[in-house]
């Protein structure tokens, strides 16, 4: 097999990732993955790897020196390759956990909060307390909702096409019902504590996606050839590549860009603009059509 085609074979689907995530991010990380493998490494150690990484970033970023600021790009580059290594590695090993798809979508959050944090005391003198205000709306609400919604789709779509062994994809109702079947004893507490925090996270995202809640029960009943999942897949299809932009390579860019040319806030407009309103794009699109599959099933 040539190394494209271990990559594409440690990859959930070709449908939800495209060319720049194939080569830019996929293929360090199997190359990180083999190595980690070859030392025995868990995934979810390499998911803490790259959480200290990413998150020492800011310091770099809290910077005006240029120079600061190129090492801090690298650093988050280097979380992010991590980042893909731990799922990867984790598919390659059949250390596949829930805590460990906790850990690596908390991960991606705790980086951003943190160079949030750094580039507003770079702008404090200039900018004042506003600029505490302008990140805690950027950071804890646009950001927060852009990838947790775009993550949602993604797997929905490997659901719907692949089905359930093949996603990520969980209920509130089924996660909380696990929490609560759990003790704060010394063997539980700490799944019981991510629980918690993880039953909210999906509400949020099902709070979103009313029409798709309607849908899901019915998808459920049917084989994986049915022509309405094939349907599904058609007309979901196109929002992958939607959803790749609200979640890291884009606004990555995007800051990168900003910080290099001295005018790190203009990340945040973006945020709060641009990708706010693609995400209020890809509901409506996605709403759309699962208004209209699930009118056709009932319908049946």
């Amino acid at each position: 097999m040539s190394l494209k085609q271990r990559v594409l074979a440690t990859m959930k689907s070709r449908d939800t990732e495209g060319n720049f995530e194939l080569y830019v991010t996929r293929t360090p990380g199997y190359l990180w993955a083999l190595f980690f493998r070859w030392l025995h490494v868990h995934p979810i150690v390499v998911t803490l790897l790259s959480i200290v990484i990413g998150c020492a970033s800011a310091y770099f970023f809290a910077s005006s020196d240029l120079r600061y600021n190129l090492i801090g790009m690298f650093m988050l580059i280097w979380a992010n390759w991590y980042d893909c290594a731990d799922g990867q590695l984790a598919r390659m090993t059949g250390k596949t956990t829930l805590i460990g798809r906790v850990l690596d979508g908390f991960g991606g959050e705790l980086w951003f909060i943190c160079i949030y944090i750094g580039i507003a005391i770079r702008l404090y003198p200039v900018w004042g307390f506003w600029i505490f205000l302008i990140i805690l709306w950027a950071g804890f609400y646009c950001h927060s909702r852009q990838c947790g919604i775009a993550d949602y789709y993604r797997n929905v779509h490997l659901w719907a096409t692949l089905g359930q062994e093949h996603s990520e994809l969980d209920t509130s109702v089924e996660q909380q019902r696990r929490m609560e079947s759990l003790k704060w004893n010394k063997k539980e507490w700490f799944e019981k504590f991510y629980l918690f925090f993880y039953v909210r996270y999906m509400r949020t995202q099902e709070r979103q996606t009313p029409e798709f809640q309607l849908l899901r029960p019915l998808i459920e009943k049917l084989p994986i050839d049915d022509p309405v999942r094939q349907q599904f897949r058609k007309e979901s299809l196109p929002l992958m590549p939607l959803c790749n932009i609200l979640t890291f390579d884009t606004r990555v860019i995007v800051l990168f860009i900003s910080t290099l040319i001295g005018y790190p806030w203009i990340y945040f407009i973006f945020e709060m603009t641009v990708l706010e309103a693609l995400r209020l794009y890809t509901i409506h699109r996605h709403e759309s059509f699962s208004h209209k599959l699930h009118q056709k099933l009932c319908a049946i």
